[in-house]
């Protein structure tokens, strides 16, 4: 197999930076446009239309005229199952544009992004897909000379707001149900990460995919998503991100109208390693599961909380995988598996959580400063914050970036109201041999969703999603498909026989 120049392929790509409005690219309607530039070194990648209201107007007409005549939702279920495994093929066919794109957009290595966001990806429209000519409705049952039909319908226009930190996967999981289901969508992707969201649009029209249906407006939050989530014919909101913007959706909501809001919000996902539990094993889902995409991950296992007598055990064991297996470089260097933060903004935001740690009375116990400074690029080294209590800034708020920190227990019952300390609880983990401890903790813990002995393990077929601040509503798995749908009753009277 020829070895990719990933540099050069670079230098001769060609980027769209265009809304996509009713089938067509086009410049916003005020003509601006934004400079992208690459996180990995500072390079200029594209001028990007800066969407607006008017905009946003433009697409969410669009795609209700093209909910309203059907031209999607009444096609035969076959043929929206066809169109959606022909856009999965394609973008299997550009696999390695979609990654390309992916890591010179946010930063991350080009090795994750070929094998795991574009491919994860094209597999969530296969695996939706297949469900459109599978999934049946419902007949209630009823006295014999009626029926009573429970019907899945789309529920209208869909906006789907997506993160910069998984911008390709996190797409996917919005776009691929809320199809299956009938709907048609505005997208705003995040302004850090339009680039793969623009370029999929082309290739869902090339699938088949009826103009108007999908469309792909990007900008900032406060011009372009604020405007979306406000619209009143916009008639849900499915929203990753930040808690904050994730409150201010339900708050535009109820200002607009009552738009369904589905939510994935922030996360301070805990370890919590018992005194028995396989320290080499932890080690390793510890470390790569927070230094995993430089740590930009909501879901990121970024508090551990360890029985005191193998807390400095644990410690160099995470260092020793760390500096074996996750080596930082240049993302599109084949060899790096950890790049750069998304930009200036947020590469000072890590270090400043850095520092905080450090003033609250935490050991720098690893790592914690910005490197490759020659590079233009934004770097910074995987971090331990040891020492960490539960009162501390750096225990309770999330940081979004490579930095761990270590708390001390000396019970399982301690290790327990430690791990619920938070307003999040999208995530956790439970290290321990002891299945019965397993069990309890596993049971306790309030999160979405918990691993036992291992970390990050994931399926189409399992549900993604947080408890308390971290949000509501399901990504993946059957269960998203329902919160894209309404359930209709059609009651039917007749006569039991027909007259002689």
């Amino acid at each position: 197999m020829t070895k990719i120049d990933w540099q050069e392929r670079a230098a001769t790509l060609s980027i769209e930076g265009r809304a996509f409005i009713n089938g067509a690219y086009c410049e916003a309607a005020s003509g601006k446009r934004f400079a992208k530039h690459s996180p990995i070194d500072g390079r200029p990648l594209v001028d990007v239309a800066e969407g607006g209201a008017e905009d946003i107007d433009r697409a969410v007409a669009a795609a209700r005229a093209a909910f309203a005549d059907g031209r999607w939702r009444n096609q035969d279920p076959a043929q929206r199952k066809a169109v959606l495994l022909k856009l999965a093929a394609l973008m299997r066919e550009h696999t390695e544009e979609l990654a390309l794109l992916e890591t010179l957009d946010v930063g991350k290595v080009i090795g994750n992004s070929l094998a795991v966001d574009a491919p994860f990806a094209a597999n969530c429209f296969q695996y939706y897909a297949e469900f459109a000519d599978k999934s049946v409705d419902e007949i209630a049952p009823t006295r014999p000379d009626e029926v009573a039909l429970i019907r899945r319908t789309p529920l209208g226009v869909v906006g789907a707001i997506v993160p910069w930190n998984y911008p390709l996967i996190i797409t996917a999981w919005k776009l691929a149900p809320a199809l299956l289901v009938g709907n048609s969508l505005v997208l705003k992707p995040a302004e850090q990460s339009p680039l793969t969201a623009l370029r999929l649009a082309a290739l869902a029209k090339e699938a088949g995919l009826p103009d108007g249906v999908l469309n792909v407006v990007p900008g900032f939050g406060e011009a372009a998503g604020k405007p979306l989530a406000l619209h009143p014919d916009v008639d849900m909101i499915s929203f990753t991100g930040s808690t904050e913007v994730g409150k201010l959706m339900l708050r535009y909501a109820g200002e607009s109208n009552l738009k369904r809001v589905s939510l994935e919000c922030g996360g301070k996902s805990p370890h919590v390693v018992l005194a028995d539990a396989d320290l080499d094993a932890a080690a390793s889902g510890i470390a790569w599961g927070i230094y995993y995409n430089q740590g930009e991950t909501c879901h990121a296992g970024s508090r551990v909380i360890v029985h005191d007598s193998v807390r400095a055990a644990l410690i160099e064991k995470i260092i020793a995988v760390t500096e074996a297996q996750i080596p930082l470089g240049p993302p599109l260097e084949t060899a790096s598996q950890f790049g750069a933060l998304i930009d200036e903004n947020h590469l000072n935001r890590v270090l400043s959580y850095i520092a905080l740690g450090q003033a609250e009375g935490a050991k720098l116990a690893y790592g914690g400063q910005r490197v490759m400074q020659d590079s233009g690029g934004y770097y910074v080294q995987a971090t331990i914050l040891d020492g960490v209590t539960r009162g501390m800034r750096v225990f309770q708020e999330e940081i979004f970036g490579p930095v761990l920190t270590v708390t001390s227990v000396q019970s399982e019952e301690e290790a327990l109201a430690a791990a619920n300390d938070s307003i999040y609880g999208l995530a956790a983990a439970v290290w321990t041999k002891d299945m019965d401890a397993a069990h309890r903790l596993s049971r306790d813990i309030h999160a979405g969703t918990v691993w036992v002995n291992s970390f990050d393990r994931s399926s189409l077929a399992t549900p993604f999603g947080g408890f308390k601040q971290s949000g509501f509503g399901r990504d993946r798995s059957p269960h998203a498909i329902d919160k894209y749908a309404d359930l209709k009753t059609i009651w039917t009277a007749y006569r039991g026989r027909a007259s002689a």
